[in-house]
Order: C-alpha cells, then sequence, then structure tokens
C-alpha cells in the first residue's frame, strides 16, 4: 500500500479551520493528549494514568485549561484507534465518541502509527526510512514503514505485528525509528547489518495526542470526519480473549 501523511507543520495551517480541536492517545500506559488551535498546537499533557478509565476525564479537563478553552470551545475531537492496548484504546474512543455524542462536535480516528510517524520532523534526508515501534506483546511488535518525501511520508506498508526480527529484515538504508524499549531491540539487529538508525526514544511517544489532533483537525477541516457509530479500534490482531477462544 501507498498513502500519504502530510507533515506537521502543514497539517496545523490545514487544520487552522476546523477550530480548537483535542487529541487522545490512549493506547499505552501512557496517556497522550494534545489540543491544537489557529495553525499552532496550545497544549499538551502526558501521563501514566492507573486507570485510563477513571483518570481520563481529569486530564482532559486540565489540559483544557492550560489551553486557555472550556470542554465547550471544542469544535472536534481526533482519538488514536490503534494498534495498541486493547483496553487503552477502547477506553479512550469511548470516552472521545461519547463527548462528540454529547457535544454534537465532529470526530475523526486516527492511526496511532501514522501520529508517531509524525514526531519524526521535516529536517530528514529525501527517501529516509521512519518506523515507528510499538510494544505489542507476545513477542511481537507494531510497526508500519513510511519514506520521507520532502513535504509528507508516504506510507509503504499496512501496519503489521511482526517479531523484532522479522521488522529488522525490513529495514534498510538510512533510518529513524521511533518508540521504547522494543524500538532499542529492532535498532540493534539493523546496525547489525548495516543500516544507519536514529533512535527518537519514549519521549517523543508522549506528544503524539497533540499528533492525533492535528492529523484529525486536517481531515475535519476537509469535511473528512468519521461517522461516531462506525469507528472502531484498529487492532491488528485479534485480542487475546478472542484468540483463546478461537483455539
Amino acid at each position: 500500500m501507498t498513502s500519504r501523511v502530510w507533515l506537521v507543520e502543514r497539517l496545523l495551517e490545514q487544520g487552522a479551520p476546523a477550530g480548537p480541536l483535542l487529541g487522545i492517545d490512549t493506547g499505552s500506559p501512557v496517556a497522550s493528549l494534545g489540543v491544537v488551535a489557529n495553525g499552532r498546537v496550545q497544549a499538551v499533557l502526558s501521563r501514566p494514568l492507573p486507570s485510563h478509565c477513571a483518570g481520563l476525564p481529569a486530564a482532559v479537563d486540565e489540559l483544557i485549561a492550560a489551553a486557555g478553552l472550556k470542554l465547550g470551545d471544542l469544535k472536534g475531537i481526533g482519538v488514536a484507534i490503534g494498534p495498541g492496548s486493547f483496553t487503552g484504546l477502547r477506553v479512550g474512543l469511548s470516552y472521545a465518541k461519547g463527548l462528540a455524542r454529547a457535544s454534537g462536535i465532529a470526530i475523526a480516528g486516527v492511526p496511532t502509527l501514522d501520529a508517531m510517524a509524525l514526531a519524526a520532523g521535516s529536517e530528514l534526508p529525501s527517501g529516509a526510512l521512519v518506523c515507528p515501534v510499538l510494544d505489542a506483546r507476545r513477542g511481537e511488535v507494531y510497526a508500519a514503514l513510511y519514506r520521507f518525501s520532502g513535504d509528507a511520508l508516504e506510507k509503504k506498508t499496512d501496519d503489521l505485528a511482526l517479531t523484532i526480527a522479522e521488522l529488522a529484515e525490513l529495514i534498510s538504508g538510512a533510518a529513524v525509528l521511533i518508540g521504547a524499549a522494543k524500538a532499542g531491540e529492532v535498532r540493534v539487529l539493523a546496525e547489525a547489518k548495516g543500516c544507519r538508525t536514529t533512535l527518537l526514544g519514549a519521549a517523543e511517544l508522549y506528544r503524539t495526542g497533540s499528533l492525533v489532533a492535528a492529523l484529525a483537525a486536517a481531515r475535519i477541516a476537509q469535511n473528512n470526519a468519521d461517522e461516531v457509530a462506525a469507528l472502531e479500534p484498529l487492532y491488528v490482531r485479534a485480542p487475546g480473549a478472542a484468540l483463546a477462544t478461537a483455539t
């Protein structure tokens, strides 16, 4: 597959007409939230939440206040749909859908790996490979491959669930890996076969909420929002309970 993921600066410009917009990523133990408005990132908040379900509303209220807004000022909401933690994704999506319904605002689901890939920035050499990596448990990672092309990232693969060794075999040349411990393990194997890699670590994951917001704002400004009822998590592979039932 090939699709385009525009870089952050262009997304913020495109999304400015959408008005203030909240972005939510709860696919990992650290919830990442962001608000974009007027072509800028207005506020970000990232913190571990012992229970996304219990802690998310208060975190959103804190973020909105930090942006100098009220919840009623929001014109849209973007939510990371995965891959990631099955429970975390469901909690974030349920909250986002409830807020969209209650407030009558637009909603857009954003693939988590697309948002992560944006953390690579716009100062990359043309043709550089970008690879966001998330721990998928059970000896696997979630990942996708992108190529930098000057004004956008070209998404070259679907979202994948595969082993670290299998992912390392897909990486060649100069590459930017984005993620925490598992991305570091991929880097070791990729460099062992001659690749030149840069690692953007866990700190980059903490701002994915604002990147989700930027991607969602650009879509909503182009009247490309999602239907609330139709929006579902992107698991990539079946939840563990479903796998156990199938066997």
